[in-house]
């Protein structure tokens, strides 16, 4: 089974339980953190990801981590879900398609926007109502940021691509110029 559909089935299973509970954004937020933790420390994932390791030595690993994180109870269930099912490498995947299909049952859209500069809060504001006016739904929206595009803005929603960059301006000149 790919990687995507083992993330798929994790995600949707475990998307059930934390709506049913309530505790979706805590649950999302422990497991950024544990999966930074793996991926940050090489001994963590020699640990969780060599199959030549006990599962109860990892198990006892992974046990004493809950203990010391205080994670919620529906994390660690989750936690050890996955090593049993020798899918805790997953969790990068797992962990990024929970969070789609949070926002996706909740009326959330994602939208990634880059920019050449930082983008005042105020700006952050008009682009998110006007996102909004254009999909339909509620936005969350994140941000990053690229010299390269001169200026403007680069947003994306789905697979959709809204290029207002200045770099996109030039390039569409350029082959106007050219096929003249």
């Amino acid at each position: 089974m790919s990687t995507a559909a083992v993330a798929r089935r994790y995600a949707a299973a475990l998307a059930d339980v934390v709506l049913e509970r309530g505790e979706s954004r805590e649950v999302q937020e422990e497991l950024i953190y544990w999966e930074r933790m793996i991926q940050g420390n090489e001994l963590l994932q020699e640990a969780f990801g060599n199959p030549t390791i006990p599962f109860e030595r990892k198990l006892r690993v992974l046990e004493d981590l809950v203990t010391r994180t205080k994670v919620r109870q529906t994390t660690g269930n989750f936690l050890r879900l996955l090593l049993k099912n020798q899918r805790l490498m997953a969790l990068p995947d797992i962990t990024r398609k929970l969070a789609e299909l949070l926002d996706e049952r909740m009326g959330l859209v994602g939208a990634h926007v880059v920019a050449a500069r930082d983008v005042p809060e105020s700006v952050r504001e008009a682009l998110k109502k006007k996102l909004m006016a254009v999909t339909g739904k509620e936005i969350r929206l994140s941000f990053a940021t690229d010299e390269s595009l001169i200026g403007g803005l680069v947003a994306r929603i789905g697979s959709t691509i809204y290029d207002s960059s200045i770099r996109n301006q030039l390039q569409l000149l350029e082959e106007k110029l050219a096929s003249d």
